[in-house]
C-alpha cells in the first residue's frame, strides 16, 4: 500500500504532500494511499556517516550477523536510516538490502600496521602489502576503504603516521584504482597533512588538521567526519597512558582541546562535514542526535548546516537520493522545527525506511 506523508518538508522549508510508493517517493498524487503523516517536519532519513556495526561493545569483533543486525536497529530506532560502516572485522554483505535495517555504504577490514591498532580489528601489514592489501578490501565493502592513518608508535612514545608518506599516498592512489573511496583515521597532524595532500576521500576525527590544510581540504573538496563523541574520550586514553607514555598523553590533551576550534575554521573554510559517531566499540550506538548536538553547541556549526552533515547532504554524499520525485522513501518526522531547537532531533515522531513505517 502506498503511504501518504504531508509536512514542513526540509531543506525546502515548504509544506508538501508526497506519497511513499514501495521503496520510492513521488509529488503524483495517489489514489487511496494511507495518511501517516499530517503535520510536523519532514527530513529525509538521517545517516551516521562513521558507525561500526561489525564491532560489540568494548571493541572485540562481532561473530554473528544477529549481533550487526541488533546494533544496527539501535541507529535505526534513533532516526538513522543509513550508515556508513567505516571498516568494520565481520562481514555482512547480505544485510545490504535487508529490508528493515538502515541502508549500507561499508568498508571491509581497516588496513592498519602491525601491532598498532585495536587488536584483532583490521587487517595489519607492513608497508610492502600495503596496496595489495586495500585491492583485497576494496572488494570486501561497498565503495569504501579504511586506512589507519597513524595510531601511537610506543618506541617513538608517540602518535606517529601508520607507514611512511610514499606508502600512505600509495594506499589512497590503489584505493581509486579499485574504483571505491578511501576514508582514514588520523589524530596526528603529520599523517593528516599527508593523507589530504595524497588525495583521500575523507578524514575522519582529523584532530591534527592545521589551518592551512583545512584551506587545502576545502579547495579539493575533502569530507570531514568529526566524531566529536569520539574525540570527548580522549581524557580517559590520555590517563591510561600517562604512566608509560606522558608524551603522547599530553598530546592527546591538547588535540582533545583544540578540537572545536578547528572543526568551527573548516565549517567557516567550506570543508564538508558530515555527522558521524564512532558507535562500535567504545561508543554506544544510536548517539547521532548527540553528535549533532555537539556539533552545533561545541562547534559552533548553524542548526541547519548541522541537519544538513546528518541528513540531506550526508545523503547525497554517500549516494541515497532524499525526497526528490523517484528518491528512496526513507524519512524522520519531528514535531517541532529542529532548526529552532536542534534538541528535538533526539526523539523523532515518525520514522519511516524503503517505504514501511518502523516508529
Amino acid at each position: 500500500m502506498a503511504l501518504h506523508v504531508r509536512g514542513v518538508l526540509l531543506p525546502d522549508d515548504e509544506v508538501r504532500d508526497l506519497w511513499l510508493v514501495g521503496d520510492r517517493v513521488t509529488f503524483t498524487p495517489v489514489p487511496d494511499a494511507e495518511t501517516v503523516v499530517d503535520g510536523g517536519f519532514v527530513l529525509p532519513g538521517l545517516v551516521d556517516a562513521h558507525c561500526h556495526i561489525g564491532i560489540a561493545r568494548g571493541g572485540a569483533p562481532i561473530t554473528s550477523l544477529d549481533q550487526a543486525r541488533d546494533l544496527a536497529r539501535l541507529d535505526r530506532d534513533a532516526g538513522v536510516l543509513a550508515i556508513r560502516d567505516a571498516g568494520s572485522p565481520y562481514p555482512y554483505p547480505e544485510l545490504d538490502d535487508e529490508p528493515d535495517l538502515p541502508r549500507l555504504a561499508r568498508a571491509g577490514r581497516h588496513v592498519a600496521p602491525p601491532k598498532r591498532y585495536l587488536r584483532d580489528i583490521g587487517v595489519e601489514v607492513d608497508a610492502t602489502d600495503v596496496t595489495a592489501t586495500v585491492a583485497a578490501q576494496a572488494k570486501a565493502g561497498n565503495g569504501w576503504v579504511k586506512l589507519v592513518g597513524d595510531w601511537i608508535d610506543r618506541g617513538v612514545g608517540d602518535l606517529a603516521p601508520a607507514w611512511d608518506a610514499d606508502t600512505l599516498t600509495a594506499a589512497v592512489r590503489a584505493a581509486h584504482d579499485a574504483g571505491v573511496r578511501a576514508a582514514v583515521h588520523t589524530f596526528s597532524e603529520s599523517a593528516v597533512e599527508i593523507m589530504v595532500r595524497a588525495g583521500v576521500d575523507s578524514v575522519e576525527h582529523g584532530t591534527g588538521l592545521s589551518l592551512d590544510l583545512i584551506d587545502e581540504m576545502a579547495r579539493r573538496g575533502t569530507a570531514l567526519v568529526p566524531t566529536m563523541i569520539n574525540i570527548a574520550t580522549f581524557g580517559g586514553i590520555a590517563e591510561q597512558a600517562r604512566a608509560k607514555f606522558p608524551g603522547y598523553a599530553e598530546h592527546m590533551l591538547a588535540l582533545r582541546d583544540r578540537f572545536p576550534d578547528v572543526v568551527r575554521a573548516a565549517h567557516e573554510a567550506g570543508v564538508p562535514i558530515y555527522v558521524g559517531t564512532d558507535a562500535g566499540g567504545g561508543i554506544d550506538h544510536g548517539l547521532a542526535a548527540e553528535e549533532m548536538l555537539l556539533l552545533h553547541e561545541r562547534a559552533g556549526m548553524p542548526a541547519e548546516d548541522v541537519l544538513a552533515a546528518a541528513s540531506w547532504g550526508a545523503r547525497e554524499w554517500l549516494g541515497f537520493p532524499g525526497l526528490v520525485e523517484g528518491g528512496l522513501a526513507d524519512l524522520t518526522v519531528y514535531p517541532e522545527d529542529p532548526r529552532r531547537d536542534l534538541g528535538v532531533v533526539r526523539a523523532p515522531s515518525r520514522t519511516i525506511l524503503r517505504g514501511q513505517v518502523v516508529r
